[in-house]
């Protein structure tokens, strides 16, 4: 919205055109969504005190996680609605990579919402059914992967990038499709399992952005991409505003949700930024360099699936406790020492996925 009018005041006072620029606008993309986080931030957690909003805690859980019942939850909402504003105030609306991965982040939070109602209305830890969660994701997830698709302008966006490699593609056709769903279906419930912690989601999920806002500039970049031999995609680089938003707002809810947390995301926070993230990977064709940069998701996913596939099996368990960051509670180690070692592994991660830029 802003784009259009700063584009009218230049006609009059040239000093406008930075705004022009992308990475000018993801500076005031993040800053925007920063503030809002902050400005609303109090009076939400307020309110949803006030309506008695507050997490239960699963009984079987650490012992030390009971004096958080009752915390606020739903906090994501606020993560939604700052991202929302920042991308259609800083962003070109025109711009269909921007429309879809931002309506994607909309419907997932739609579903997490639900999810998150059903459990402080009714008091049930586990929420939505998984199945029917599972099946709203797979729609959500199924149509942003198609019209991705569906719009794509350039061969690369039907291919699968090697990372490390030069010029080794893998190309999928339709099973692009395929691919997008389950990186997007899979990082949003990723990013869901991984929200046991104060803070222990929203940071990583904030590196991970920032990085994958970077390629989606410099793949959006004609000289930069052919430079970098990665795929050059007309109009992907919008997307770093989206990325950009998602720094600020997670920033801006991490002031409240650091331990001890005064607020929860929820589900409609997690599925939301998991999808965001997963998307924005499918579209500037960084797939496989998101699962190295998102490990510790990765890492969480596969301890829930092996501990119920152990106990399942053979009628035992693989870890004290699941998702992994509860086995190392278990182990002995404060919620502080796990929130900021496994932050320190993304940072490493992240880094190791950004020098796939060079490392080809």
């Amino acid at each position: 919205m802003l784009v259009y009018l700063t584009e009218y005041l230049q006609q009059y006072i040239s000093g406008f055109g930075v705004f022009s620029y992308i990475t000018m606008r993801a500076i005031m993309s993040v800053l925007t969504a920063l503030t809002l986080s902050f400005l609303i931030g109090p009076a939400m957690i307020r309110w949803l005190t006030r309506l008695k909003v507050g997490q239960s805690i699963r009984e079987d859980g650490p012992q030390t996680h009971l004096i958080k019942s009752g915390t606020p939850t739903m906090g994501g909402t606020m993560i939604i609605f700052s991202i929302a504003l920042a991308v259609i105030l800083w962003g070109d609306l025109t711009n269909h990579y921007l429309v879809v991965i931002t309506l994607s982040m909309l419907g997932f939070g739609v579903i997490g919402f639900v999810d998150d109602y059903m459990k402080v209305v009714y008091k049930d830890p586990e929420g939505m059914r998984s199945r029917t969660k599972y099946l709203w994701q797979s729609i959500v997830g199924l149509i942003t992967a198609y019209t991705l698709f569906a719009m794509a302008n350039v061969p690369a966006e039907t291919q699968l990038l090697i990372p490390y490699m030069k010029d080794t593609v893998i190309e999928l056709g339709m099973w692009t499709i395929v691919l997008s769903y389950f990186v997007i279906v899979g990082t949003s419930n990723a990013v869901n399992l991984t929200d046991g912690l104060d803070g222990l989601a929203i940071m990583p999920a904030v590196m991970i952005s920032a990085a994958l806002g970077i390629f989606a500039y410099l793949s959006g970049h004609v000289y930069f991409a052919d430079y970098l031999n990665i795929p050059y995609i007309p109009g992907v680089g919008e997307l770093t505003i989206l990325a950009a938003a998602l720094v600020g707002a997670g920033l801006g809810f991490l002031w409240f949700n650091a331990h001890p947390a005064q607020v929860f995301m929820g589900d409609v926070g997690s599925l939301a930024i998991g999808a965001t993230l997963g998307g924005i990977a499918v579209a500037v064709k960084q797939e496989l360099v998101l699962f190295i940069m998102g490990g510790i998701f990765v890492a969480e996913t596969i301890s829930v699936i092996l501990q119920v596939g152990s106990f399942k099996l053979r009628g035992k368990r693989i870890f004290l406790m699941a998702p992994l960051h509860h086995h190392y509670e278990q182990k002995g180690w404060h919620e502080s020492q796990v929130i900021v070692r496994f932050w320190i592994i993304t940072i490493l991660l992240v880094l190791i996925g950004l020098a796939s830029l060079k490392l080809r």
